[in-house]
């Protein structure tokens, strides 16, 4: 009899009281195959207290440590109690978890080390604004220029792991903004990656990190860190 593989949904939250229940409910609706752990990036708002109230699986960090750290922590969640496959969903609900198990069986069909859900290949579904369209264009480039591959999605959250990269993401990790630098380091290292059509939703309550102010600093501190990545794998 084949045993599948062990699967686990990360779900970094700092001040998701809004759209926490939504995002765990969608997951265990739509992906009974996953496990899950909420990641509480020491929130300010009513978020852990709605996740313990719900008794839903819950990691509170000590202190606010930004997303990097916050999905390091899943994925040390996820080497130590032997999971096979990873994926982050956001805590503000805009990833659909319909997808989820479509993921995970292409991951394993193809054998895969990293499967990006991409919003791109379709167009269906959120697209994000104009102006971060732009950005992730630019990303999509410069990844290109760096690895010779594209990636339609550079700045997708939803990006399913297999236990190689769990073990390597739990030792190393960006603090900020980690999805285009670690899509760079995982195709320089030479393992397989791919992405599939998948539907974003528009955030359904909160602000996102990154305000028009950060923009610039997010835009040239990811690109340094490309570079950086680049070169040294």
């Amino acid at each position: 009899m084949e045993i599948m593989k062990k699967r686990l949904v990360i779900i970094p939250a700092y001040n998701e009281a809004g759209s926490i229940v939504r995002t765990v409910e969608d997951i265990k609706q739509n992906a009974p195959t996953f496990d899950y752990v909420v990641i509480n990036d020491c929130s300010t708002d009513d978020t852990r207290e709605i996740c313990e109230q719900h008794h839903y699986h819950l990691v509170n960090l000590p202190i606010n440590s930004g997303i990097g750290a916050a999905v390091q922590t899943g994925y040390m969640y996820a080497q130590r109690y032997g999971y096979d496959y990873a994926i982050q969903v956001d805590g503000d609900g805009q990833h659909d978890a319909k997808f989820l198990e479509k993921m995970a069986d292409y991951m394993e069909e193809n054998d895969l080390h990293m499967l990006i859900g991409s919003r791109f290949i379709e167009h269906e579904g959120f697209q994000s604004s104009s102006l971060r369209r732009i950005g992730i264009r630019y990303f999509t480039w410069l990844i290109r220029l760096f690895t010779g591959q594209t990636i339609t999605d550079p700045t997708s959250g939803m990006r399913m792991v297999n236990r190689e990269v769990i073990c390597y993401f739990a030792k190393e990790y960006p603090k900020d903004y980690p999805e285009p630098e670690t899509a760079v380091v995982i195709l320089k290292k030479g393992w397989k990656v791919r992405e599939i059509p998948v539907e974003m939703k528009a955030r359904q309550s909160g602000v996102s990190s990154i305000s028009m102010k950060r923009s610039v600093y997010y835009m040239i501190k990811v690109s340094l860190a490309c570079f950086m990545a680049a070169i040294a794998n």
